[in-house]
């Protein structure tokens, strides 16, 4: 609801004040590091890896740092869209020197490099760090498979150059999630929500066993 309320707003602004406006759709951002959070330790980007509001990659590799199971929901069809945190910054500074002219309609911008079906992506990160997969239920109310299209053209035609998942920079993330691992609160990374009550007991129990209390 609050996306189809800001697409209606940013349409009756542009044509009714003549304002000039650039909509980003953001993908799941990865990477813990730009070339300026490395001057420091105490720079690096925020870290969520809970289960309910933790993004999937994130999650996974915290996951694999301290020895948890990959939880994948589901049958793991979910595709989902992707972006360095470097990417995405590049994102920002190439839309701001494209803007719309005024009177224009919204100039909108996929912020994506590349989409995954989270059981691959759980399979990549197994693969490297040679963690297990915990196949649990679904506490989203959602589509077992869908198939997310998206293009990123507009980007690519204005010099974005994508870093992508297979290019190595992935064990950079693994790296970071380890060294934090101590930090861990092993209690958030089960998903403890349900998104109706009908799913709500199929949850109770995390891939170690715990009993959980869930929220409906």
């Amino acid at each position: 609801m609050t996306k189809c309320l800001d697409q209606l707003l940013f349409q009756f602004y542009a044509k009714n004040d003549g304002l000039r406006i650039t909509d980003l759709h953001q993908g799941i951002v990865w990477g813990t590091h730009t070339a300026q959070t490395r001057r420091h330790a105490q720079l690096i980007n925020r870290f969520d890896y809970d289960g309910d509001y933790g993004t999937v990659l994130n999650r996974f590799l915290i996951q694999a740092a301290i020895g948890y199971p990959l939880t994948v929901h589901g049958t793991g069809g979910q595709t989902r869209a992707f972006i360095h945190i470097q990417d995405s910054v590049r994102c920002i500074e190439l839309a701001l020197k494209s803007p719309p002219a005024k009177g224009d309609r919204v100039k909108i911008f996929n912020q994506m490099t590349e989409t995954h079906r989270v059981r691959d992506l759980a399979e990549l990160v197994a693969k490297i760090t040679g963690a297990r997969i915990a196949w649990l239920p679904n506490p989203r109310k959602e589509a077992a498979e869908n198939d997310l299209v998206v293009r990123n053209e507009q980007f690519l035609k204005l010099g974005l150059n994508p870093t992508t998942l297979a290019e190595g920079l992935l064990e950079e993330v693994i790296e970071v999630a380890k060294k934090y691992a101590y930090r861990v609160d092993r209690s958030r990374i089960p998903a403890v929500s349900a998104w109706t009550k009908d799913i709500e007991p199929v949850i109770e129990r995390d891939p170690e066993g715990k009993r959980l209390k869930s929220v409906g």
